[in-house]
């Protein structure tokens, strides 16, 4: 198993250069930051900062959208990151959650979301498109792969994300949802005839401590994920999703976007204990250790600290120390399967 850690960009430039810095030095292999251009910094120059002070960490979006900007800028931004990384860019892109609402805009269809998940990769490893019935090319563009990873929740998401993505963005740490997730991911690539394995990361908070005290560091996440529960419910109908990811949301009030993946956030007063627990990584070292475990049994092949619950130094010094060590040589069982 990989890990990764995620940037929130309400950070200072000099603390999020310090937490980049230490999360490679810790033994994260995966650099990421979120994209909503609104309510934070806008993250190409914040990822241009990480990759200067990076030696071989990957780095990427997790997530951009479609629809914030045209797709071409997106692969121009990225394959020049490519050259000031030296080649160490990754794609994370779903449909748009909090860059769309907080404008009052829905998020893009999956139609929109897969056709611009090709026409980046494809500009940004020097492959000519078809852009709106002209065929354009970044004749400049280095010589390296760019990874396109994809975010979602349901079936038609993840059917796609098989098809047409090397890895999936699922953003929960519930191994039971977590495999059903798997298991649609890896159908659509059977689907498509597409051989190998596909990547899965598994995106969450983490917080080491007993659960009674880190509990409310980490309610907002469950938070987040209902925004995309009640889209989900509304498409299939609460019977033809999990139970268990479906339950929590029915006395859900509204949503606030100012306060978006923010801890202590009044968006998670109706999320309960148990949510916490099945949907985060907290507790001692030993409870990490076997929940990621467990998560590799169902085919996760990295997890992503979504690192914005406090105490972020003590958080990668404890996954470095004790817990990436006792993970290096977890096996993704789902997809070597």
């Amino acid at each position: 198993m990989e890990f990764g850690v995620t940037l929130k960009p309400d950070l200072s430039l000099d603390r999020l250069v310090a937490l980049t810095k230490l999360a490679e030095r810790m033994g994260f292999t995966y650099g990421w930051i979120f994209d909503s251009h609104v309510l934070w910094k806008e993250p190409y120059p914040l990822l241009t900062l990480m990759a200067q002070n990076t030696e071989r960490m990957r780095l990427g979006t997790c997530v951009t959208n479609p629809a914030t900007r045209d797709p071409t800028v997106t692969a121009s931004a990225l394959a020049t990151l490519q050259l000031v990384s030296g080649g160490r860019m990754d794609l994370g892109i779903g449909r748009g959650d909090s860059a769309r609402r907080v404008m009052g805009k829905k998020p893009t269809t999956l139609e929109d979301l897969e056709r611009a998940t090709i026409l980046i990769r494809d500009l940004c490893e020097g492959r000519e498109v078809d852009h709106d019935g002209t065929r354009i090319r970044l004749d400049w563009a280095p010589p390296h792969d760019l990874p396109a990873w994809i975010a979602g929740y349901g079936p038609k998401a993840l059917e796609m994300t098989g098809r047409v993505a090397d890895g999936a963005i699922v953003q929960l740490a519930d191994p039971s949802l977590v495999g059903w997730c798997v298991g649609l991911a890896r159908e659509g690539a059977r689907k498509a005839g597409r051989g190998g394995g596909l990547w899965v990361m598994a995106a969450a908070p983490a917080h080491v401590g007993k659960r009674e005290d880190v509990r409310e560091r980490v309610r907002w996440f469950p938070a987040l994920v209902s925004n995309h529960v009640v889209d989900l419910v509304r498409r299939y109908g609460e019977s033809s999703l999990p139970a268990d990811l479906t339950a929590y949301v029915r006395d859900r009030p509204g949503y606030d976007y100012t306060h978006h993946a923010e801890s202590g956030s009044s968006n998670a007063a109706f999320v309960d204990d148990e949510s916490v627990d099945r949907f985060c990584v907290i507790g001692e070292v030993e409870d990490h250790v076997a929940k990621l475990r467990a998560l590799a049994a169902v085919g996760v092949t990295q997890f992503n600290v979504y690192l914005m619950s406090g105490d972020e130094e003590t958080v990668l010094e404890a996954y470095g120390r004790e817990i990436i060590p006792a993970l290096r040589n977890a096996s993704a069982g789902a997809v070597s399967s």
